[in-house]
């Protein structure tokens, strides 16, 4: 009896000195807020987003207006013919004014430089086409810009973070800890992301601009190309 009391009394301090599993905690996964981890990538990160709002702003507005520039009504050209021919140049100015497109004003140009040498009436055209790929093209340069020094930008907030971080670790002298190395590898690392993400997406952006300006100046040659066949049409 007294073997077995003893046995009992060797298991309860056992039990005793046991650890209790059900209050040891798992360490949760930290989870990467985007808003706060471009917090810690500093001032450069604001200048960023300043120059990315820029670009979105400006390619919405060109996209817009080169889309405008590039409807044109299929029937144009017929009715300029037909009024030329019937010698109607006021309805056919007209008709320019009411279309509001590149072509039309340089077609409507072209109207009224109507019985000078044909080589004033070409370059008059050419010139009005100048201006008119000059409006369209208005603000590109700073969306290239952005698109190039962003990484740049970003680049230099990689340069700064290492030189925070190495400053900290200079002044902590042999006690050196990791998360006081953090906040400048922090900032090193997410400007370079940063500089990157609003390069490349403008970079993309400034070239698809650019092709649409492409097609909308390949429709301006073609109408160049029917008015001035129209003017060397021998009369009837």
């Amino acid at each position: 009896m007294s073997i077995l009391l003893s046995l009992q009394a060797v298991g309860a301090q056992a039990a005793d000195q046991m650890p209790d599993l059900t209050a040891v905690t798992v360490p949760t996964e930290a989870e990467i807020n985007v808003i706060d981890l471009a917090f810690k990538g500093g001032w450069i990160m604001v200048v960023l987003l300043l120059l990315s709002l820029m670009a979105v702003y400006i390619f919405v507005q060109r996209l817009i207006v080169i889309r405008r520039a590039g409807k044109e009504d299929e029937t144009f050209m017929n009715r300029i013919k037909d009024y030329i021919h019937e010698g109607k140049v006021d309805s056919a100015l007209n008709l320019c004014r009411n279309a509001d497109t590149p072509s039309a004003r340089m077609i409507e140009k072209g109207i009224t430089r109507l019985g000078r040498p044909m080589n004033d009436v070409l370059v008059a055209i050419e010139n009005v086409g100048n201006l008119e790929i000059a409006k369209l093209e208005k603000g590109f340069p700073l969306i290239a810009t952005t698109a190039a020094g962003a990484p740049m930008l970003g680049f230099l907030g990689t340069v700064t973070g290492m030189v925070r971080a190495f400053f900290d670790m200079a002044n902590a002298g042999t006690n050196v800890d990791v998360s006081l190395l953090s906040g400048g590898i922090y900032e090193a690392l997410v400007t370079t992301v940063g500089g990157l993400v609003v390069g490349i997406i403008t970079l993309f952006a400034y070239n698809y601009l650019v092709s649409q300006v492409d097609n909308v100046v390949n429709k301006m040659e073609a109408r160049t190309m029917e008015f001035m066949d129209l003017l060397n049409e021998p009369a009837d």
